[in-house]
């Protein structure tokens, strides 16, 4: 699409139910993409900006974050938590945050009184617990980087915590909120494909993406951090179950680790790409071809703000850091296909896969009804009608999760300043039953049964 792609383009475009389609600004992230705003009639401009810290000053932190670079008026960052000295320096710059609001941790923010409105907690998987758990029982809001937790009891400590202190709890299932998703909905549900009978939903990490963040980065052991279908996944489960508005019933899944393993290591390959690796220059996943040559999957990687020593630093990351180590000798053990079958109410089906070999990324969902049926990729769905034959194509282009990113954030703003968890659509309520399929999902896969989703 061009990027000079305006509401008028996109209501012509639609050429369906114009006045419904949730547009009405632009803003630009730090990438330099469009990102779609919400046009909402129970948004209200705050008295005040709602105030919050961040717990975790890495790629999700500042996301979520920028909003309010963009937008102070709505909210302020008030301090950070973050054990990386460069990173903790970088956020409380960009945010202008005093000293003393500055942590190495996020124990230390729970040890001064309470001194923000919110939370953001955008800390590593296996560390949203305890911060969550402390800012509900210190009166915080919490905006909670998904998955909520690697353990389905903590995930409903959460809630139960939540609830009795009366706090909201949003989930960053981002997807809910990406205008794709949110026009795939309503023609779902307005009869123009009739009676839902099943969808399909495929996601294709892309080899490169499955190297880069499951193979040898931050998620790539799932005992240390989460399993993947909810580490990557949760977002399709999710997306899936508020889609159809129907609970699961039952759920089988398969799936496990074929490629990326010892065993498959071409002859000649090292321990690291840059040990003199014989393979390196053929190989898909050379860490020098990916990061040095290609200077790409860098957001993990905290470079100085002089482009012209990014060289020597990513070469020392390669030398001394996971992300420089071959994907055939790593300790890695996620899956890198995985398939689940789910029975939802009303005896709808479906079926998801989560497919690492792929040349390409972008969510694929079919949905399949009784008059009629959808055909997308996120970018453009095309819905076709049984009875009249009409085809009818949209087109929307956003940021990486479909313009969910801010569009969540400005829905969490007025929750949270309006006090009214309605105003969200991933609260911790309506996201913890997707959380609940994927444990359910793991236990199949290792179990090779089917599984009852009990919530």
């Amino acid at each position: 699409m061009p990027n000079n792609f305006s509401r008028r383009d996109a209501l012509k475009a639609l050429g369906l139910s114009a006045i419904s389609l949730p547009l009405t600004s632009w803003a630009i992230n730090e990438k330099g993409e469009k990102i779609l705003l919400p046009d909402n009639p129970l948004h209200k401009a705050p008295a005040k900006p709602v105030t919050a810290i961040t717990l975790g000053a890495g790629s999700r932190g500042n996301v979520y974050g920028d909003y309010g670079v963009k937008y102070p008026e709505q909210l302020d960052i008030v301090g950070v938590a973050e054990p990386i000295a460069l990173r903790n320096e970088r956020y409380a710059k960009k945010h202008n945050i005093a000293a003393e609001n500055r942590f190495n941790t996020w124990e230390d923010v729970f040890m001064r009184p309470k001194f923000a409105d919110a939370v953001i907690i955008s800390t590593p998987d296996n560390l949203h617990y305890g911060p969550c758990m402390a800012a509900l029982k210190m009166g915080y809001d919490v905006l909670l980087e998904k998955p909520i937790s690697p353990s389905e009891k903590e995930c409903r400590d959460i809630l139960a915590l939540a609830k009795k202190n009366d706090r909201i709890v949003a989930v960053c299932h981002v997807l809910r909120y990406a205008p794709y998703f949110v026009k795939l909905k309503e023609l779902m549900h307005n009869g123009s494909i009739g009676e839902i009978i099943s969808i399909q939903h495929l996601e294709p990490i892309h080899h490169v993406h499955i190297s880069h963040s499951y193979v040898r980065g931050n998620w790539h052991n799932s005992k240390e951090t989460t399993p993947i279908i909810l580490a990557k996944s949760c977002h399709d489960l999710d997306i899936i179950k508020w889609l159809l508005e129907k609970h699961s019933k039952h759920i089988s899944a398969f799936g496990s680790l074929k490629w990326f393993r010892k065993e498959n290591a071409p002859e000649g390959s090292t321990e690291r790409c840059v040990d003199g690796c014989k393979v390196e220059k053929e190989c898909p996943y050379s860490a020098k071809r990916i990061y040095f040559d290609k200077r790409s999957w860098l957001h993990h990687f905290d470079l100085p703000e002089d482009k012209s020593k990014w060289g020597d630093t990513i070469m020392e990351y390669l030398r001394t850091s996971n992300y420089g180590k071959c994907v055939y000798h790593m300790d890695n053990d996620q899956p890198d296909h995985y398939t689940t079958n789910i029975l939802f109410e009303d005896d709808i089906t479906a079926a998801f896969s989560m497919e690492a070999f792929t040349s390409y990324e972008g969510r694929r969902t079919r949905v399949m009804g009784s008059m009629g049926d959808i055909v997308g990729d996120m970018n453009t769905f095309t819905h076709t009608d049984f009875r009249t034959g009409k085809v009818t194509e949209w087109k929307q282009t956003t940021d990486g999760h479909g313009g969910g990113d801010w569009r969540l954030v400005a829905d969490w703003i007025q929750a949270v300043s309006q006090h009214n968890p309605a105003l969200l659509t991933s609260t911790i309520d309506a996201s913890i039953e997707s959380h609940v399929m994927g444990f359910a999902a793991e236990k199949s896969r290792k179990q090779k049964k089917t599984m009852e989703v009990k919530m």
